[in-house]
């Protein structure tokens, strides 16, 4: 079939708009009658999200960034409209205005994530990114030090690396399995063995950013009782999970709020175990960092828990904006908003591994688990045709945008997933480096013959519906029996 920008189904409270579309959405249901107990959800994206449907627009980037509502919008611009807030660091009455609404923003975080006060502090950082860099710099490695991670991490846990590697700490990566791109659980419990005596780090993803496969709690106590520090990277598990800080006990949680709730940007948050935060050493200080600091004396002392990680001045006018984000995310209902992105994932990998072409190979090759057992609503995917070429990455991600679908296409930030899934070796890789042209990683990959350097994400949230799933099948199905050109 043909997908053009009219080949829409109607918003969903109607059903959809075509007997197709109805029938499939009749037999969605049965197989997933859960589904019916989000439902609330629909009356949410009408209220709150009107704009997706008055555009006709298909978002499936959510794991990308998250979609704001309307009513986050006016009660921070009322907020700001009503009130006088000044710098935080001082004790006028503008500043320990907007020092009172910060204060609360923490202590929401806290209650969110079921953290105690007692056990957690919240540090605010400019993203996820960020947060990462304040361990990456702080920890205090040494030669006798490891730093263990997982071939599946975003690149903000990899460029930890260098930071341990200018200390000599050693370094070492768990594979991943192909093709569900699982952690290899017995090389994980291997190097885990009580380290030597030494500060030693472990860091892995509660959610893949690249395949979606969501790595188990249970290696957080199994490496504390070894020994090890513990960062878990919730940054795409959050949005759409519930993360409960009083049944695990990560070290390290760091997360970026535009990725749950859309608004604001340029704040996230490192969660941090006071116990753990102690054994971070700042390689260096700034204003609002210090209690007292001299030229004359030629030293300093930093101040206690949070405030000697925030440098400068904190986003100060946008943090009452996390405070109204995360509980229109509790008034949604996390468990609604997972239990829907859930049915619809499971729908959506099912109707993919069935496209076939007329000769009987796929249409789509999913990266990742195919069905929903410990995996998130993140899709990572690539386009054959009958041939088993691979289409562009780049020509879905355009050809999708010209019938009002935002996905995203690369190796979305994470290249260890990456290399396993789309079979690179350390030799392809090697090559790359020893080039002496600096070429981009997918120009490196172009010279392995009949392997590629990304693929296309689909990723689900709280404004999805199946609607929008039902429309990137439809356009998925335009590939069935067609040739893709020479890159």
């Amino acid at each position: 079939m043909v997908v053009n920008d009219r080949t829409v189904v109607s918003q969903e409270s109607h059903g959809p708009g075509h007997d197709r579309g109805q029938t499939a959405f009749d037999l969605f249901r049965r197989a997933h009658p859960e589904y019916e107990a989000t439902r609330s959800l629909d009356s949410l994206r009408a209220q709150e999200f009107s704009r997706l449907d008055q555009t006709g627009h298909v978002y499936l980037d959510y794991t990308g960034g998250g979609l704001y509502a309307d009513s986050q919008l006016d009660q921070h611009l009322e907020l700001l409209k009503h009130g006088i807030f000044g710098n935080p660091h001082s004790n006028n009455p503008s500043s320990l205005a907007i020092t009172r609404l910060d204060q609360r923003a923490r202590e929401n975080v806290l209650d969110f994530f079921k953290a105690s006060p007692e056990e957690y502090v919240v540090i605010f950082a400019q993203n996820a990114s960020g947060a990462l860099k304040l361990v990456g710099e702080s920890y205090p490695f040494d030669s006798r030090s490891r730093y263990l991670l997982t071939f599946d991490n975003h690149n903000a846990v990899n460029g930890i690396r260098e930071f341990a590697r200018a200390k000599g700490a050693g370094i070492t990566y768990v594979p991943v399995d192909a093709p569900e791109l699982r952690l290899d659980g017995e090389e994980l419990m291997r190097q885990l063995k009580k380290p030597e005596e030494g500060h030693n780090l472990f860091v892995f993803p509660a959610q893949s950013n690249f395949s979606g496969v969501q790595h188990s709690f249970e290696w957080i106590e199994r490496a504390q009782s070894s020994g090890w520090d513990v960062l878990v990277d919730a940054a795409a598990f959050v949005p759409t999970n519930r993360l409960d800080l009083s049944t695990w006990h990560p070290d390290f949680v760091p997360l970026s709020f535009y990725k749950m709730f859309g608004y604001p940007t340029g704040v996230g948050c490192l969660i941090a175990k006071k116990s753990a935060l102690k054994k971070l050493h700042r390689p260096w200080f700034s204003g609002g960092t210090i209690k007292v600091v001299s030229v004359q004396g030629d030293s300093y002392y930093l101040a206690d828990g949070a405030t000697a990680f925030e440098d400068g001045t904190i986003n100060y006018l946008n943090l009452p904006a996390v405070e109204i984000g995360l509980k229109f995310l509790s008034d949604a209902g996390i468990d609604r908003i997972h239990q829907r992105v859930v049915a619809l994932t499971g729908w959506l990998l099912e109707s993919l591994s069935s496209l076939r072409h007329t000769s009987g190979t796929p249409v789509v090759e999913i990266y990742g688990p195919h069905d929903t057992t410990m995996r998130g609503g993140t899709i990572a995917m690539n386009f054959h045709d009958p041939s088993g070429k691979v289409f562009n990455f780049h020509d879905i991600e355009e050809s999708a945008g010209r019938y009002n679908i935002s996905l995203r296409t690369g190796c979305f930030c994470n290249p260890g997933a990456g290399e396993i899934a789309f079979g690179l070796t350390k030799s392809d890789m090697t090559d790359c480096f020893e080039s002496e042209e600096r070429a981009s990683f997918e120009q490196c990959i172009l010279a392995a013959k009949g392997k590629t350097a990304g693929a296309v994400r689909v990723s689900l949230g709280i404004a999805t519906n199946f609607s929008d799933v039902y429309r990137f099948l439809e356009y998925c199905q335009a590939f069935v029996d067609k040739t893709a050109t020479p890159s």
